[in-house]
C-alpha cells in the first residue's frame, strides 16, 4: 500500500463531494507529480456535483474524481522523458485538457480541443488534495515571482476573463464604454484587465454592494446595482443613449442576458461567460446589436494563461485571495456560494 493523502472527491453521480483518503499517484512516462500548494474554488464545482451521469459520461468524465481546477504547487516527481522541469519548481497547472496535436491546438486554440470535455477537477483528478498528477509538461507553467499557494486562480478566473477582454479590445477606443456584469471572481479580473489593456470607461454591475466597492478599488469608473428592470436604461443614460461598446456578462442568467444585449451599441459586442444557464427569448431582428456580435466561450488557452501570469508578475493585476485550510473546505465553499468573498477562495492541503 502506498502513502495515503486526503482528497475532496465526487464519488457518485448526483452526490455531494466528500473528504476521503486516496493513495499518492506515481508518475508514469511523460507525467509529472505536483505537490499542491493551494487550489482555488469555483462556482462551477457546485454544478459538477449535480451533473447527470449520462451527460458526464458523454463528456468523457470518469467517476470518482477529485475536484479543483485552479491549482498551484511545486514539482514533486518527474516521469521518464519529461524535459524543461525540475523537482522543486513552483508551477501552476492548466485545468483544460488538450491533445497538443489537433488543428485547434496547433493554432493556439487549445481551449477548443475536442479532448477538452474533461480536465483537471472535472472528470479527472484535480487539486483539492496533497498531490495531483499531470499528464503532460505542456499543461504545466513555471512561476517566477508568484507564490504558488495563491496563483491558482489566475489559470481559470484570470485566464477566462483575459480571453474575453482580449477578444473585444478592437472595439475599445478612447471614449468607449465597457460593462462588466458580475463583479465577483471572474469579473474582478476583467475590470483590472480592461483598465490595464484598454482606454475604455469601465462600468461594473452587481447585486452586491461590497463587490461594487471592490470594483471601484480595482479600476472601475462607474458602478450600478443590478441587474434589474432599470439596468439597460441606466447604461444607456451613462452613454448618452448610445449604448456600451462592450458588455461582458459573467453571470449568464435570463435577466443579465436580456439587459446586457439590449445595452450594446451598434457594432458592439456582448460576451456571455457566466454559467447561469440563462436563455434569450426575444426575436433576433431589432433586438441583437446591429452589425455587432454575440459570442460565448469557456476558459482560455495556454497562451492566455501565460500572458495573465506575466501581467500578475509585473504587478499590473491583483489576485485577491482568501486562504482556507483543507479542514475548512466546506466553510470556503459556503462563503463562495453566499457571495461573501472579496476575491477568490484558495484551499491549502494537509490540514
Amino acid at each position: 500500500m502506498g502513502q495515503k493523502i486526503k482528497a475532496y472527491r465526487l464519488l457518485e453521480w448526483g452526490k455531494p463531494a466528500q473528504v476521503v483518503e486516496v493513495e499518492v499517484p506515481k508518475p508514469a512516462s511523460g507525467q509529472i507529480l505536483v505537490k499542491v500548494a493551494g487550489n482555488g474554488l469555483c462556482h462551477s464545482d457546485f454544478g459538477m456535483a449535480t451533473l447527470p451521469k449520462e451527460q458526464g459520461e458523454a463528456l468523457g468524465w470518469k467517476m470518482p474524481f477529485t475536484l479543483g481546477h485552479e491549482t498551484g504547487g511545486w514539482v514533486a516527481e518527474l516521469g521518464d522523458g519529461v524535459h524543461g522541469l525540475s523537482v522543486g519548481d513552483p508551477v501552476v497547472l492548466m485545468g483544460n485538457n488538450s491533445c497538443g496535436v489537433c488543428d485547434y491546438c496547433l493554432r493556439g486554440e487549445d481551449h477548443n480541443c475536442d479532448n477538452g470535455g474533461y480536465g483537471r477537477g472535472y472528470g479527472r483528478d484535480g487539486g483539492l488534495a496533497d498531490f495531483v498528477l499531470v499528464d503532460s509538461a505542456r499543461l504545466v507553467i513555471k512561476l517566477d515571482q508568484l507564490n504558488p499557494v495563491e496563483a491558482g486562480p489566475l489559470t481559470d478566473a484570470g485566464t477566462t476573463a483575459y480571453h474575453g477582454v482580449k477578444r473585444v479590445l478592437p472595439k475599445l477606443y478612447p471614449g468607449s464604454t465597457a460593462v462588466v456584469i458580475g463583479a465577483g471572481g471572474l469579473g474582478s479580473f476583467a475590470i483590472q484587465l480592461l483598465k490595464v489593456l484598454s482606454p475604455a470607461r469601465i462600468v461594473a454591475v452587481d447585486t452586491n454592494q461590497a463587490r461594487l466597492d471592490f470594483a471601484l478599488e480595482l479600476g472601475a469608473h462607474e458602478t450600478l446595482i443590478g441587474v434589474n428592470e432599470n439596468t439597460t436604461k441606466d447604461i444607456l443614460d451613462l452613454t448618452s443613449g448610445k449604448g456600451a461598446n462592450v458588455v461582458l456578462d459573467f453571470a449568464g442568467f435570463d435577466t443579465t442576458i436580456e439587459a446586457g444585449i439590449a445595452a450594446v451599441c451598434k457594432g458592439g459586442s456582448y460576451g456571455l461567460v457566466g454559467a447561469g444557464f440563462g436563455t434569450y427569448n426575444k426575436p433576433w431582428f431589432g433586438n441583437l446589436p446591429k452589425d455587432g456580435e454575440v459570442f460565448n466561450y469557456q476558459g482560455g488557452s495556454i497562451s492566455d494563461t501565460k500572458e495573465v501570469i506575466k501581467l500578475a508578475e509585473a504587478g499590473l493585476i491583483r489576485n485577491e485571495v482568501e486562504i482556507f485550510p483543507f479542514s475548512q473546505i466546506e466553510e470556503a465553499y459556503d462563503k463562495l456560494h453566499k457571495g461573501k468573498l472579496r476575491g477568490r477562495a484558495v484551499v491549502t492541503p494537509g490540514s
